[in-house]
């Protein structure tokens, strides 16, 4: 039997956007396989769900979607799809935002990798293997230094060598991860880095792969909050 493979999208206030992440995704390489689509919606409340009505028309049974009847949180939309993940049975499972900042392109890379090599975890696109790709993708300064800070301060808490510690684009080997791993995780921007620092604590193995990233005009006030709380969160796990 082969291994069930689930794309999911999360969205919030995505917009026409996530029209582009599913037209993007490498269907070539995912027709050969047992593959679905979840789209999972964040109680938007401007056009985006219409556009994900569009995409289930056009896709049919090849989407599921879901619609959260309140705001789960960064996190708590991501436990969504993982508990739909693990109740269908799917074994692997990789994660997309629906605002077009991640190139779906790379979905098949890290679903291979997963498949081929039963000693990771995890794998995660990261924007700073190639830091001039972050700049050109236009990654705001402060983003790119601030990544930078606090990148080196995981590695040099957690005795890693990682390069992006806050990428949003992770694929998971659901055969080899606990459902119960996700379940006391940050339902906000701290879901990812909880997740991390988990499975490096348990000696699990995450593969980075280098990424292209692109920016758009949209600005989000809740970075400086999240590196705070990240910061706190690093130093404290360290200590206890």
């Amino acid at each position: 039997m082969k291994d069930k493979i689930l794309v999911f999208i999360i969205t919030y206030k995505a917009s026409f956007r996530v029209l582009d992440v599913v037209k993007k995704i490498p269907f070539n390489y995912f027709k050969k396989k047992k593959f679905k689509i979840l789209i999972s919606d964040d109680y938007s409340n401007d056009d985006t769900i219409g556009y994900i009505k569009k995409i289930k028309k056009k896709y049919k049974s090849k989407i599921f979607l879901n619609f959260n009847k309140i705001n789960q949180g960064y996190g708590g939309n991501i436990k969504k799809c993982l508990k739909f993940a693990y109740k269908n049975n799917f074994s692997y499972a990789v994660m997309i935002h629906g605002d077009n900042q991640y190139d779906p392109k790379y979905l098949a890379l890290m679903v291979k990798e997963l498949i081929k090599n039963k000693n990771i975890v995890a794998t995660v696109g990261s924007r700073m293997i190639n830091k001039s790709n972050a700049l050109k993708g236009n990654m705001p300064m402060y983003k790119f230094i601030g990544n930078i800070f606090l990148t080196k301060l995981f590695n040099f808490l957690h005795n890693t060598k990682f390069t992006d510690c806050h990428t949003g684009y992770w694929g998971y080997n659901l055969k080899k991860i606990n459902k119960k791993t996700f379940e006391d995780l940050d339902n906000h921007f701290c879901f990812d880095i909880d997740l991390r620092i988990k499975l490096v604590n348990r000696n699990l193995k995450i593969k980075e792969f280098a990424i292209k990233t692109y920016y758009g005009t949209e600005r989000s006030s809740i970075h400086f909050i999240y590196a705070v709380r990240f910061f706190f969160k690093t130093i404290m796990n360290r200590l206890f």
